[in-house]
């Protein structure tokens, strides 16, 4: 099924509610990703640049979100600057779940990062996410290690966009 979405930047009340949707129907299913307390717009707003947040759209209702970095210290401390863009916070609502979002959320984050002029789009993962692993795999990502960063063993991916 084809859906078709919109994308609007810059909206962390947006995103905030789909973040705190999507980890409270994880939680629901034993799955916890992150706590819903930690989704507000204010606790977003101390993490991520506004502006660095995308958000999808159907048919009036918000959807997925993701949030872009131009970079990424903790996860990814030895890349030069201007070289990628670096992905947080990939979410699908769960009313819009099954639709294949995921995957049009990372085409986006793609695109914009290619309108950057990036050559890489990067992102990490929980080692053990298997399904958010397959998810990156199949649209195209290749996982180029795995790390410490503080008390996360994360499986590192990146993109190559040219």
């Amino acid at each position: 099924m084809a859906v078709a979405l919109t994308f609007t930047s810059g909206d962390p009340q947006a995103a905030s509610r789909v973040l705190v949707a999507s980890a409270q129907a994880l939680a629901g299913r034993g799955e916890a990703l992150w706590p819903p307390e930690s989704l507000t717009p204010e606790r977003l707003a101390r993490h991520y640049p506004p502006a660095g947040w995308r958000v999808a759209w159907h048919a009036g209702t918000a959807v997925g979100c993701s949030v872009l970095l131009e970079r990424d210290p903790l996860f990814w401390p030895d890349d030069p600057p201007g070289e990628a863009l670096y992905l947080h916070r990939l979410a699908v609502h769960p009313a819009a779940q099954g639709q294949g979002l995921a995957g049009l959320l990372l085409a986006d984050a793609a695109a914009q990062a290619r309108a950057a002029g990036r050559s890489w789009l990067r992102l990490d993962t929980a080692s053990d996410r298997s399904k958010l692993r397959a998810l990156y795999l199949g649209a195209g990502f290749v996982p180029v290690d795995e790390v410490q960063v503080g008390a996360d063993h994360v499986v590192r991916f990146e993109l190559r966009l040219k």
